[in-house]
């Protein structure tokens, strides 16, 4: 019924939005006096933040049509080379560059934004990688036809992507990922799975939510699972290609997203209206390339949704040594072969700091010249994996452990069992 709700209001103010769009358009016609006026300029800029606001933000585009590699520009083309109902695993190419570069999975989180808001990720990584990035598919597009999809069902997509991928690659889990990709390496390296990657690296990930907890850990602390069934599960509604399936919508997943940070989101949308009336177009841009990308969401499947919260938030299953996949018992412990590095932000209010750290006690048999850790000053959840300080301290810091830690192909061929877990 929820849904159905939101649906109706979306709907509903469609006439509004269209009106908005139309007094706009007449307060910015330079042909009418008035848009010279700062009252006109106002009107202006009110219609187009109640535009803006009534929107649905479909999925964007990473857009990335080139990247300077050792000082010159290269044609850059994005296509699939992987692909199942809920996800897609693309390749960025680069024209006239060889395989000298080592690849780069990029594990997006699958928590409510598209894989798009790693955009500045992969531009950045681009330069000295050969990167492939999960392209999470919106659950609401997925026909009831087409099955399931869960924690344990997460795990197997990532382990048939390394298999894509081959040996000797490398992972890199932005926030969420990092427990379905730890648990992944786990399990392929007790198979002596020779597709295993060379590196994991996780960034602010909750691998150990007990320390430092968060608000965001302390909601699932308060609540049993039956409340965030009851609350937050609804069903698809028609005409949506997944009608009736069951969902963690990206509207409320969003509005949590907000709360967070009320004040901070109302003092920029404040500040975008001044930049509309003053015609300070380049803040303004930046404002609206942000919020574009931001405001875009996802529904996720409520077994998914649920397993993970239970497993990660509530019971703590990896750090307590009791994760299960299929049945299966996961061992970090099992991991040998693979260096591990782990990035936090000082200021992370999402993902605490040390949770991520908790790595490396979990993964106990990885030597310590094939382990290392970094704490980012002055930088929140955001700022692990994007931004200025990404780009200058924290992408140059992950490059160098993935060529310093590089495998050549000697690893056995050892049949891999994690074959038949996915077939």
């Amino acid at each position: 019924m929820l849904y159905h709700m939101y649906e109706m209001n979306h709907a509903a103010v469609g006439p509004a939005r269209a009106l908005a769009d139309a007094g706009r358009a007449y307060f910015r016609n330079p042909m009418n006096p008035l848009s010279f006026t700062p009252v006109g300029k106002s009107m202006a800029a009110g219609f187009d933040l109640f535009e803006r606001a009534t929107r649905r933000y479909g999925k964007p585009e990473f857009g990335i049509s080139s990247v300077e590699v050792n000082g010159k520009s290269v044609a850059v083309t994005e296509r699939v080379v992987w692909e199942k109902p809920f996800c897609k695993l693309l390749h960025f190419s680069k024209e006239g560059v060889g395989n000298n570069q080592p690849k780069l999975l990029i594990a997006a989180p699958m928590s409510g934004h598209y894989a798009t808001l790693l955009r500045g990720t992969v531009e950045t990584m681009l330069e000295d990688h050969d990167v492939y990035i999960t392209d999470w598919v919106d659950a609401r597009m997925v026909p009831m036809s087409e099955g399931r999809f869960d924690l344990d069902d997460y795990v197997d997509y990532l382990i048939d992507m390394f298999a894509c991928l081959g040996p000797n690659a490398n992972v890199m889990a932005v926030c969420q990922p990092s427990v379905p990709v730890m648990a992944a390496v786990s399990l392929m390296e007790a198979d002596k799975n020779p597709n295993a990657p060379s590196t994991m690296t996780l960034m602010g990930g909750t691998i150990d939510t007990r320390i430092n907890a968060t608000e965001v850990n302390k909601l699932a602390e308060d609540r049993d699972i039956s409340w965030f069934r009851n609350n937050v599960i609804v069903r698809v509604p028609f005409p949506h290609p997944g009608m009736m399936r069951e969902v963690y919508p990206g509207f409320l997943q969003l509005s949590g997203f907000m709360s967070m940070n009320l004040d901070r989101h109302v003092t920029a949308h404040t500040d975008l209206f001044q930049h509309l009336v003053e015609g300070d177009g380049d803040s303004a841009e930046k404002h609206e390339e942000f919020y574009d990308e931001y405001l875009a969401v996802m529904d996720l499947t409520a077994e998914y949704y649920l397993q993970t919260v239970e497993t990660v938030f509530m019971r703590h299953d990896l750090p307590r040594g009791t994760l299960k996949h299929r049945g299966q018992k996961v061992d970090p412990g099992a991991i040998e072969r693979v260096a591990l590095l782990t990035v936090e932000g000082e200021h992370d209010d999402i993902s605490g700091v040390g949770q991520t750290e908790a790595a490396h006690k979990i993964c106990e048999n990885i030597p310590a010249s094939m382990r290392q850790h970094y704490l980012q000053p002055d930088v929140g959840h955001y700022g692990v994996f994007n931004g200025s300080r990404f780009r200058k301290e924290i992408a140059p810091r992950i490059t160098k452990f993935i060529l310093d830690h590089a495998k050549s192909d000697d690893r056995k061929t050892t049949p891999a069992k994690s074959a038949k877990r996915s077939a």
